[in-house]
């Protein structure tokens, strides 16, 4: 009982660990962007000149912009914007991870991409779409799907929670308002559903 215990506590302590160093990433990045990189910094995005590291964000249907689905998740736009993100990824990021460690990687890796990807296709012309909101609304797909793939009462139970105490954010995938990235949610959401099928276990045993 006592060696259980101390293996939970040390899985706990790694899922502490993993959270806090992307979400430190985060706020460097943002201090640094702020503070020091808007000031000194130049990037050419596919539609001219920008200031500081937020010009490597997703810019549609340029080929530069592509870039942005590896650098748009860690960007944010101002200390608001990374303080609106960090609860929702702590929270939803560790439920994710919950059950396995590999999980939270693979279900991070296809929201950023299939967000990344679906928002560079259909988003506007020399918009820059930044954010970790992406990946969010991939863990709430994830987990909101999870229940109907798996069948399993655990699985059910937590999609349960989310869609009652997370269900109002599904709003934002919708062009309600044209300073959010409402195509990054919507692709993050479908990529965080793809990934709940791949990894349910109903589809591995076939």
């Amino acid at each position: 009982m006592k060696q259980k215990l101390q293996t939970i506590s040390e899985e706990l302590k790694n899922h502490a660990k993993i959270l806090a160093t992307i979400v430190a990433t985060f706020w460097i990045i943002v201090i640094l962007n702020e503070v020091v990189l808007e000031r000194i910094l130049v990037i050419a995005n596919g539609c001219g000149l920008s200031r500081g590291l937020n010009a490597l964000g997703i810019v549609p249907h340029s080929l530069i912009g592509l870039r942005g689905i590896i650098f748009a998740p860690f960007l944010h736009g101002g200390f608001y914007h990374v303080a609106a993100n960090t609860v929702p990824f702590i929270v939803l990021g560790w439920l994710v991870m919950l059950r396995n460690i590999n999980d939270f990687y693979f279900v991070s890796f296809i929201s950023a991409f299939v967000g990344g990807l679906g928002t560079w296709v259909v988003g506007r012309p020399c918009s820059v779409h930044i954010g970790a909101s992406g990946v969010i609304f991939g863990y709430f797909g994830y987990l909101l799907f999870r229940g109907y793939f798996e069948r399993s009462f655990v699985a059910i139970a937590i999609s349960i929670a989310i869609a009652l105490t997370y269900g109002g954010i599904i709003w934002g995938v919708f062009p309600t308002q044209s300073y959010i990235s409402w195509e990054g949610h919507l692709f993050g959401f479908i990529g965080g559903i793809i990934a709940a099928k791949i990894l349910s276990p109903s589809k591995n045993a076939q």
